[in-house]
């Protein structure tokens, strides 16, 4: 799990991303097993998005891999009245966006591309000084080498 000072950066990243693109109507940042880490989303559940999000995010990696394309960077769908996008956030986060109808894209994945780096190397330096506690009776797993920022790792099918 993350510590509460990294949710609160992570939130106030969130924050200063809704203020800076003023058609966005919605920011989340989740693991990408669906849990919220953090949210920005007025009016919209944020743990469904999140849910939604990792299953939409199961889909997308089989769909890079499947295409030879590498490794998940981003997802945009786009509604009737808006655009929901998702973003790599580091190792083990996902950012997604909501926006009106009328956002101009281009800035919308500008600004969704440097906040998820940012969110990305919060959450996975906080994971990396995080002791990981092993369930009782279950024997510690290997030390892991450490990872290198950058997209999302493969899921195997």
């Amino acid at each position: 799990m993350v510590p509460e000072a990294e949710v609160r950066d992570v939130l106030a990243e969130l924050q200063r991303l809704r203020a800076r693109v003023p058609l966005l109507a919605g920011a989340l940042a989740a693991s990408t097993d669906g849990l919220v880490l953090a949210h920005d989303t007025p009016g919209v559940e944020a743990e469904g998005v999140a849910a939604l999000t990792a299953a939409a995010l199961g889909v997308s990696i089989r769909m890079t891999e499947a295409t030879g394309r590498g490794g998940f960077r981003e997802l945009l769908v786009r509604g009737e009245t808006g655009y929901i996008a998702a973003y790599a956030a580091g190792s083990s986060a996902v950012l997604t966006l909501l926006a009106e109808d009328r956002i101009n894209v281009g800035r919308l994945h500008l600004e969704g591309r440097r906040a998820g780096a940012r969110i990305g190397r919060l959450v996975d330096d906080a994971l990396e000084r995080t002791p990981q506690q092993p369930a009782p009776g279950a024997r510690s797993p290997a030390p892991r080498p450490p990872q290198q920022p950058g997209p999302l790792p493969h899921r195997s099918t």
